[in-house]
């Protein structure tokens, strides 16, 4: 952690409502003249698209059912903490990018699922913005949520998440269904064993909640709409937050404990920039002050 040269990281599995919460950060920075390095989850794995599907056959000849993306085995962990607490200490560190298809591999000139070479972060951006898997993650090796200064969650409820998951892999990348759920099942050890417990490591987490049943999420037609859902948002240190102003904002809120704010769907975005923007403008605040 570092006051001259803060980090912000955005902790949640992909379809969890991270783009949201992007375009929200995106438009914090442009308005408050912010200069961010942004730091993609994905080019921490360890392995490229082909490595990652070989390491999954070998582990599952071995007796490994449950080889994921999720597990710290299949990520530069010690990597990205130490990008991290070089950040903090230098306002730089190594970091590179990933082509998740072929609009970003020719933009990156490699192919795509690969990774492009290191880098080193120029010496002039205001802060670091990581999003992906693994931003407050920390075991008796490692510890990532130590060296950030604003940690974040974004979570929907399992249901609502294997539902994005199911319509996004067979409709964007022509995936069977038994093929997502086998992925869902491999993942679901590492998921309860390193991702969960990360959320207990935020400042704040946003956790969205669909208002109509789920209850078999395998058969759901379409995913419930942002009008079709409310979000929990959770502070773990509820003093300082006006909620008064928050609810009187964000019509439709309402409190259900003291550190537990209800938000339609649909406000998402407009509550992540009223609760983020002070959050930031704070860390700017000792960044100037250091």
């Amino acid at each position: 952690m570092s006051a001259k040269h803060p980090i912000i990281a955005v902790t949640g599995s992909s379809g969890a409502g991270t783009t949201t919460v992007m375009m929200s950060f995106a438009h914090i920075f442009r308005r408050e003249g912010i200069s961010a390095q942004i730091v993609e989850g994905d080019s921490f794995h360890r392995y490229n698209r082909v490595e990652m599907r070989a390491r999954m056959k070998l582990a599952e000849s071995q007796g490994n059912n449950h080889f994921s993306h999720f597990g710290p085995e299949a990520n530069l962990l010690g990597e990205l903490e130490q990008l991290f607490r070089d950040y903090g200490e230098r306002g730089s560190g190594r970091v590179r990018s990933y082509a998740h298809d072929s609009l970003e591999a020719a933009e990156k000139g490699v192919a795509a699922g690969e990774f492009t070479e290191w880098r080193e972060i120029p010496s002039r951006t205001d802060l670091l913005f990581y999003e992906g898997l693994h931003g407050a993650y920390l075991d008796t090796e490692v510890n990532v949520a130590h060296q950030a200064d604003l940690r974040i969650g974004v979570v929907p409820i399992i249901n609502l998440e294997w539902i994005q998951k199911l319509h996004r892999d067979k409709k964007e990348r022509g995936y069977s269904q038994e093929a997502v759920v086998d992925t869902i099942l491999r993942r679901m050890p590492d998921y309860v064993r390193c991702i969960v417990p990360q959320f207990a490591q935020t400042h704040v987490n946003f956790q969205r909640v669909p208002t109509v049943d789920t209850s078999n999420p395998f058969i759901a037609r379409d995913i419930p709409s942002a009008d079709e859902s409310m979000v929990i948002i959770r502070f773990a240190d509820p003093h300082g937050i006006d909620f008064p102003y928050l609810l009187s904002m964000l019509g439709g809120s309402w409190m259900s404990r003291p550190n537990n704010i209800l938000v339609p769907g649909g406000k998402m975005g407009l509550a992540l920039q009223l609760i983020l923007t002070p959050m930031i403008l704070r860390l700017k605040d000792l960044q100037r002050r250091a």
